[in-house]
């Protein structure tokens, strides 16, 4: 009630006010146009002696702007006390505009009373004038007092509430990969560091086709790894992109390494320009488990749906058969013929032959038995449909040139021994995806096996595209591999294509086991995941009650997401989120980060414009100076079958 009482009375008050700025508004256009008043009969002559005593003792109207200011002050704090009925409508250019008009019209009228048509128009002109004038004033001021104060639509996408401080120091070791980066907080742009000062906890490189995964952290690891000594193993699945960054960038940075590195590569299109290796050479092979893992690795390569199906008779009978055939080519005239393609072209023997031969050896026998209880129980469509299961996928790699670079013995596959260090890139087509990836998946699972071991070369495992080609073994070396300084680096699209091409189970151990993350633009389930690992962080909220008198604002504050999914699904490219690990002595606060990956495009121009082609590794050119790649292959070819 008191308040009430209180508004009143303020409400009385602003009024008295605004009466005594018209009161001045009226004296103002009497005294100054009095000759009109006379003729049109509105002069008094108590008003006049009022007037003149004024001006005798005060000079009030000395000057016409003496009055004009003083009824603008009283309007102005009539306005200011004045609390009018909020308009979302009102805004300040409004405001502007009409106070502007008013103060021309208000303010620089003086000169019309001097117009030659007669004292009674310019009066009139004047007075007109000035009413407009204060009329727009007073419209001005009551429009402040209107007006919507509130910065609600200010910041519609809640930028302000989901910018961060960022690691903004360069955080250096002889391991790290370092990206320059540009982040938003505090209505500006700042400069920051992504620092992974520990890669042996693996990352993963997360984003929709053209989010510049490759372009801004794919190439910047291979360049940085190379430059700090790392032997190196990258799928290159769009061959030869990848490759000739490193190749170049190795050519400029061998004294990085105490031991001067090898380049190898593996590329089933252009026997040119690919070494050989055999990915089961016998020397590597020290139990039958190491043939049932290079035979699990090409069946489920060439068998996605396996993956799904592990356990399963009509999975692991061609994998049993194909393990066999491998260890009785390990251990029969010591290796001598044991080579995949050797172990293909046995496979496809009449099985009358192959299992004789297989179960003469003891340590095959029992490992055969479900086959031999086939064919000697007379089950013969059973034990052809375990035949077929292995033989039908393997058929698909005959392949001159695929026989060619397997069969050879270029180098091992060891890349990280301190003594020879490799760098080792394998070249994917995406036009014969199938059929490569399964060859390449074997060199996958044995390097997987040679480098995971103590006192060796720190190294890196650079996979673009994991899921065009099963890994087998990929989440147990995440795992383990950290002791043995093996640094993982995963590129693909989303969660949902890793979890349809390596099982539900598999693909979750990989996200949950690596420790940086980056992720460009992803939607769905993957934004969602991410969103949520991210975690969330307290946000100011501002909510605004208006009625009819009087408007009410009220902030509170709420947990909410970091990085909402909905900002992860609508990156640009170039711009990534994710969180990186630390070291116990290299603690990094700020793990966190949404920001603008920083990359000298045109000095990247520059050096890729200046980037050698991979040379010529085999020269097929004959003693008359012909090409005979096509003979050369061919009698490899022929000659595997003939030994066989």
């Amino acid at each position: 009630m008191a308040q009430e009482d209180d508004l009143r009375a303020l409400g009385k008050v602003m009024d008295f006010m605004r009466g005594i700025s018209v009161i001045f508004l009226l004296v103002n256009c009497y005294w100054f146009c009095y000759e009109a008043f006379h003729v049109w009969g509105f002069t008094l002559g108590i008003i006049d002696k009022i007037l003149m005593n004024f001006q005798r003792t005060t000079g009030l109207f000395s000057s016409i702007l003496w009055t004009k200011l003083f009824c603008v002050v009283f309007l102005a704090l009539s306005c200011l006390g004045t609390k009018g009925v909020k308009e979302e409508k009102i805004t300040w250019p409004k405001i502007w505009t009409v106070l502007f008009s008013g103060f021309v019209f208000y303010f620089l009228n003086w000169w019309l009373l001097a117009l030659p048509i007669g004292k009674v128009g310019a009066a009139s002109l004047y007075i007109f004038t000035l009413s407009i004038g204060y009329i727009c004033l007073l419209m001005g001021g009551v429009w402040m007092s209107r007006l919507l104060k509130n910065n609600l639509m200010d910041d519609v996408f809640n930028t302000e509430n989901e910018s961060f401080m960022q690691e903004t120091r360069l955080m250096e070791n002889e391991y790290s990969v370092n990206l320059p980066t540009r982040f938003y907080y505090k209505k500006k742009w700042n400069n920051g560091w992504i620092n992974v000062v520990n890669p042996f906890r693996a990352s993963m490189v997360l984003g929709t086709p053209g989010s510049g995964k490759s372009y801004a952290i794919v190439n910047n690891y291979i360049k940085q790894q190379i430059e700090k000594g790392f032997a190196m193993y990258i799928y290159d699945y769009k061959f030869p992109d990848l490759s000739e960054i490193a190749y170049n960038h190795l050519l400029h940075h061998l004294d990085a390494y105490k031991v001067k590195p090898q380049f190898y590569v593996i590329n089933f299109d252009d026997p040119r320009k690919s070494h050989r290796c055999n990915p089961i050479n016998p020397a590597f092979m020290t139990d039958i488990s190491d043939a049932y893992e290079s035979a699990y690795t090409i069946m489920l390569n060439l068998n996605r749906s396996w993956i799904q199906k592990q356990g399963d008779f009509f999975v692991e009978s061609p994998i049993i058969l194909l393990a066999a055939i491998i260890w009785f080519l390990k251990i029969y005239e010591d290796g001598k013929y044991c080579t995949f393609p050797h172990a293909i072209e046995f496979l496809n023997r009449p099985y009358a032959q192959i299992f004789p031969i297989l179960t003469s050896y003891d340590e095959l026998a029992n490992y055969l038995s479900p086959f031999m209880d086939a064919w000697e129980g007379g089950a013969q469509d059973q034990l052809q449909g375990q035949i077929a299961s292995a033989k039908i996928p393997l058929s698909r790699m005959i392949s001159p040139a695929l026989y060619w670079v397997m069969t050879g013995d270029d180098f091992s596959l060891d890349i990280n021994n301190p003594d020879e260090p490799k760098v080792l890139v394998v070249g994917n087509n995406p036009d014969r995806q199938n059929i490569y990836s399964a060859a390449l998946g074997l060199y996958n699972s044995r390097i997987v096996k040679l480098i995971n071991k103590k006192k060796q070369l720190k190294s890196s495992v650079i996979i673009d595209e994991l899921p065009t080609i099963y890994f087998r073994g990929l989440d147990n070396l995440i795992a383990t591999a950290r002791s043995n300084k093996v640094a993982v680096c995963l590129g693909f699209q989303d969660f949902s294509q890793l979890t349809r091409d390596y099982g539900d189970k598999e693909s979750k151990v990989i996200q949950n086991t690596v420790g940086n993350v980056f992720s460009g633009q992803v939607v769905g389930e993957t934004a969602k995941t991410l969103s949520e690992r991210f975690g969330k962080v307290l946000q100011q909220r501002q909510s605004m009650t208006i009625n009819r008198n009087d408007k009410s604002t009220s902030i509170s504050t709420q947990m909410d997401s970091l990085i909402p999914a909905s900002k992860i699904s609508n990156l640009t490219q170039g711009m990534f989120v994710g969180a990186v690990s630390d070291n116990f002595d290299e603690r990094i606060d700020q793990k966190i980060f949404h920001a603008e990956i920083v990359v000298n495009s045109a000095m990247v121009s520059a050096e890729m414009k200046a980037y050698q082609p991979i040379p010529v590794i085999v020269d097929f050119t004959n003693e008359v100076g012909s090409d005979n790649l096509k003979e050369t292959i061919e009698a490899n070819y022929r000659k595997v079958k003939e030994e066989i």
